[in-house]
């Protein structure tokens, strides 16, 4: 069982920046391959980001690649997303997620691969 409590979430204006944070709980974190998903009102959920156990591998979708950067500590058990030059259509809930992969290269990018979600955490630009 994992359990993930997303921090870091607020207000910032167009073109700022936010770092996103998520500790895991559990004894095994780096068998896990991590995931950012955000979902905005009206919409289904989106990856945005993932990272393969060892944090060797990641993968990022289009409309965030150069501007946000996911990166993990595994001796602290837990996962960032670093995000700068925020765009308004980057508001949404930011949801961190895991899915057990030890020993694999494959970064996950459906929901349905991972089994652990934290609570989520709002992000709102403004414009």
């Amino acid at each position: 069982q994992v359990q993930l409590v997303e921090s870091g979430g607020g207000l910032v204006q167009a073109g700022g920046s936010l770092r996103l944070s998520c500790a895991a709980s559990g004894r095994t974190f780096s068998s896990y391959a991590m995931g950012w998903f955000r979902q905005a009102p009206g919409k289904e959920r989106e990856f945005v980001a993932g990272i393969m156990g060892s944090g060797g591998r990641a993968y990022y979708v289009d409309s965030v690649k150069g501007r946000f950067t996911i990166s993990r500590d595994n001796a602290k058990n837990t996962v960032y997303l670093q995000m700068n030059s925020l765009k308004p259509e980057d508001t949404a809930v930011y949801y961190c997620a895991a899915g057990y992969r030890s020993g694999s290269y494959y970064v996950p990018r459906l929901p349905n691969e991972y089994s652990y979600w934290g609570q989520g955490t709002q992000v709102t630009v403004s414009s």
